[in-house]
C-alpha cells in the first residue's frame, strides 16, 4: 500500500515520515504521473497559494483533481485544506487554483497571524466513542484557515466557537454576531 505525499511545498517530509512509522510507503509526488497506484494522498500545511504555483507550473492541477474525482481519500491539514476547499476566501490578490473536491467554504489564515497562533482542547465525543480515546483533542492554530460552512457530505468531527470580538479577520456581518462556529 503506497499513500501519496505532494511534495510541492509545506511538511512533507514529516508526513513521509509519520508514514513510514505506521508501516506505510510514502511516495513523494511532484509530477502528475506520481499519484498512479496510489491508495491515498496527504496535501500538507504550507503556504496555499505558493503550493496552487507550484502545482499549476508542475501540470499537476488537473492530475490532483481527477484523482480526488476517483474517491480515493486525501487528507489535508492547513494549507492542504485550502487547496482541497470547493471554495476559499481571503485569498491574496489574483485568488489561487483549488483542487475542490470537499464540500466546504474555507476562509485563509481566519485566525491572523502567527503572532495570533493558539492551543486548545477541542471536544471530539464521537472519534472518542466510534474509536477510544480521550474526549478532547490537542488542536494548534498557527495561522490556521477557519471551515465556515460544510456541505451535507462533510462530516464535522470537531468545532471550535470563537467570540466575535476575537477574531482578526473582517466577515460580512460578523460585527452582528456574538459568536462564530467553526468546523
Amino acid at each position: 500500500m503506497s499513500v501519496g505525499v505532494l511534495a510541492l511545498q509545506g511538511s512533507f517530509h514529516e508526513h513521509t515520515a509519520a508514514l513510514g512509522k505506521l508501516g506505510v510507503k510514502g511516495v513523494l509526488v511532484k509530477k502528475p504521473e506520481q499519484l498512479e497506484g496510489l491508495v491515498g494522498l496527504i496535501i500538507p500545511g504550507g503556504e496555499s497559494t505558493t503550493m496552487a504555483r507550484l502545482a499549476e507550473y508542475h501540470n499537476l492541477i488537473q492530475a490532483l483533481q481527477d484523482f480526488c474525482k476517483k474517491g480515493k481519500p486525501i487528507w489535508g491539514t492547513c494549507a492542504g485544506l485550502i487547496f482541497l476547499a470547493n471554495k476559499a476566501i481571503g485569498q491574496k490578490s489574483g485568488g489561487q487554483e483549488l483542487i475542490g473536491g470537499l464540500d466546504c467554504t474555507v476562509h485563509r489564515n481566519f485566525f491572523g497571524s502567527q503572532l495570533n497562533s493558539f492551543e486548545t482542547e477541542l471536544p471530539v465525543p464521537k472519534i472518542a466513542a466510534e474509536e477510544g480515546g480521550p474526549e478532547t483533542f490537542r488542536a494548534v492554530f498557527i495561522r490556521a484557515p477557519a471551515i465556515l460552512e460544510a456541505g451535507p457530505s462533510v462530516e464535522v468531527l470537531a468545532e471550535y466557537t470563537l467570540l466575535s470580538k476575537e477574531s482578526t479577520s473582517t466577515i460580512e456581518n460578523m460585527e452582528n454576531e456574538d459568536c462564530l462556529h467553526f468546523l
